[in-house]
C-alpha cells in the first residue's frame, strides 16, 4: 500500500475509536462536560452534526453515531477498493 493510503486508513481508524469514546461518554454527562469530554465533542460533533440533520433522535436515543460509524467503515472499504487492495 502506498504511504498515503496507509495514512488515510489510519486516520479513519483513529477517528472511529474517537467516535466510540464519544458515544460512551454520552452515557455519563459528567464526563461529557469535563475538559476531555469537550475536546472529544469538538472533534466529533462537526461530523456527527451532518447525520443529526437528517436522522432525528428516536425518543432519547440518538442513532446518528451508528450511521456515522457505518459511513466511516464504508469510506475505508471504498478507499481499499479504489486503491486496488480489496478482493
Amino acid at each position: 500500500m502506498t504511504v498515503f493510503v496507509d495514512l488515510l486508513l489510519s486516520a479513519i481508524n483513529i477517528y472511529f475509536y474517537i467516535l466510540i469514546v464519544s458515544v460512551f461518554m454520552s452515557w455519563v454527562p459528567s464526563i461529557k462536560e469535563s475538559g476531555f469530554g469537550q475536546m472529544i465533542s469538538k472533534i466529533t460533533d462537526p461530523y456527527l452534526d451532518i447525520f443529526r440533520r437528517f436522522i432525528p433522535p428516536i425518543g432519547m436515543i440518538d442513532i446518528s453515531p451508528i450511521v456515522a460509524i457505518f459511513t466511516l467503515s464504508l469510506a475505508s472499504q471504498g478507499i481499499l477498493v479504489l486503491a486496488g487492495y480489496l478482493i
